[in-house]
């Protein structure tokens, strides 16, 4: 089913058309963080096709999702239904109602919010087990979409379930955030026709998160639109960060607490740097939920050059977190203008900086083609070097390890101008790279990637960087 109001998603709009139109009964398993547009996208992708929609209500007991789910299947099938006394007689009533429907093709049921349904003791996931491997499964007709924001409710009771559902969904779709490209066909499309500067500042407070950036007014500016939605006193997002967490993931102080510790150091900390830092038990529960935060993508987690791969570095990747930690968190309602009034702080540099080497680790997959090497095989990871035998501490957000023999360094530096390179910083990168030559003893010839906004000035220290990335092709 072909939309045009949906920006970006071909790949999972394919598969979700290639399910539509298979000759059996599918099971599609939509995820992604919180705000991301995973309903959106399946109620746009089906209009008006569905023969039953229920959606999941947070932190309520099994009596209240039951009678949501029979007013839902009133609703549906024209027929008054009777309170269904457990989830196995509401999915039997389910049955009886899709049985009834007489059109061709497939019957489409989505479950939105499906984590909220499973609530403790009340044997939901047994009932919508039955319903999909004993019934669905015998059909050729049903196509069953289920969606959640917890990522690690999905990955824990869907795909690493111990019984029957184990492996049973036809397509797991992720639902990445816009990437800049989608971001500006979105605002684009809501009528705010900015600057890709501001575009991608805005970027670094919001992330591509379509809820948030719907709240973007056409009729402001960038900053006023920042100040009018999160500085303002009760403005648009004032509230976001505890319910977005709280929502997601039980027992959230524990999750907070580890973002907040990410929050001190931007190049990440290891799996025993967070447990000191955050005085968290070492034990199988923080393994979880550094997973939990990874599959939920809030963090990033990511191989360190030249360690083992045990040794994976975790680092915060969630802009509207990083946003909030920053400016929020200690700024709400004191000034309705407080983004304008900071245009020139130093926090603001300095914010902007660490905003835009995230937007180049979102973004490498544009980085790696414009250096040319989209099709040959690469591992990413990040170095640091603490200094020792008089050498000076150094650090890379992003090493590129080529199979063409060719480490790509990238630098990234967020400029109001073409970014220029002076005799002081020449020699830095010079004196970094034999660092780094020397304490990862690799013979691979090293190459420095400089990711700027505009581009880089032309001088007698400017072919340092053999390849400069600029933010048109990071939108691209």
């Amino acid at each position: 089913m072909e939309n045009q109001t949906i920006i970006g998603r071909k790949y999972e709009l394919q598969q979700l058309n290639e399910m539509f139109t298979s000759g059996e009964s599918e099971l599609a398993v939509v995820y992604g963080r919180r705000r991301v547009g995973k309903t959106f996208l399946v109620k746009e992708c089906f209009r008006n096709h569905f023969d039953f929609i229920t959606t999941g209500v947070h932190n309520k007991s099994a009596d209240v999702q039951l009678a949501m789910f029979d007013n839902a299947l009133d609703e549906y099938s024209q027929v008054k239904h009777h309170m269904s006394e457990n989830w196995y007689d509401a999915f039997e009533q389910l049955k009886t109602h899709i049985r009834s429907v007489e059109h061709d093709g497939k019957k489409i049921i989505f479950i939105d919010e499906i984590a909220w349904l499973d609530t403790k003791d009340d044997d939901f996931m047994g009932a919508f087990e039955s319903f999909w491997n004993g019934w669905c499964t015998m059909r050729n007709d049903v196509m069953l979409i289920v969606c959640a924001s917890s990522s690690s409710w999905i990955t824990k009771k869907l795909f690493r379930h111990k019984g029957g559902l184990f492996n049973r969904s036809s397509r797991r779709l992720y639902l990445e955030p816009f990437n800049l490209g989608e971001t500006e066909q979105y605002l684009i499309s809501r009528g705010v026709d900015w600057t890709r500067f501001d575009i991608t500042e805005t970027y670094m407070i919001m992330g591509g998160i379509p809820f948030y950036l719907k709240q973007i007014s056409p009729q402001l500016t960038y900053s006023q639109n920042i100040d009018t939605i999160f500085f303002r006193d009760h403005g648009l997002l004032w509230d976001e960060f505890n319910s977005l967490y709280d929502t997601l993931f039980e027992n959230s102080e524990l999750y907070i607490r580890i973002v907040r510790a990410l929050q001190k150091r931007r190049i990440g900390l290891t799996r025993s740097e967070i447990i000191s830092e955050t005085g968290s038990p070492d034990n199988g529960n923080i393994g979880k939920l550094l997973t939990d935060l990874v599959d939920s993508g809030f963090v990033r987690a990511y191989n360190y050059f030249g360690r083992s791969k045990k040794d994976i570095m975790y680092q915060l990747r969630d802009y509207y977190t990083m946003f909030y930690f920053t400016y929020i968190e200690d700024h709400y309602g004191r000034d309705d203008h407080f983004w304008t009034n900071g245009m020139d702080s130093i926090s603001r540099h300095i914010w902007a900086g660490y905003g835009f080497e995230q937007v180049a680790l979102d973004h490498i997959q544009q980085i790696k083609r414009k250096i040319g090497i989209a099709g040959v095989l690469s591992e990413c990871s990040s170095w640091f070097y603490r200094g020792e035998d008089g050498r000076r501490g150094a650090q890379i957000d992003l090493c590129i390890d080529r199979n063409d023999r060719v480490i790509s360094l990238c630098e990234m530096k967020f400029s109001l101008a073409d970014f220029q390179v002076d005799n002081a910083y020449d020699r830095q990168l010079r004196e970094r790279m034999e660092t780094f030559r020397m304490a990862t003893k690799t013979r691979k010839a090293l190459h420095n990637v400089l990711v700027t906004t505009y581009g880089l000035k032309s001088n007698k220290y400017s072919q340092i960087f053999q390849i400069v990335v600029t933010l048109d092709d990071l939108f691209n």
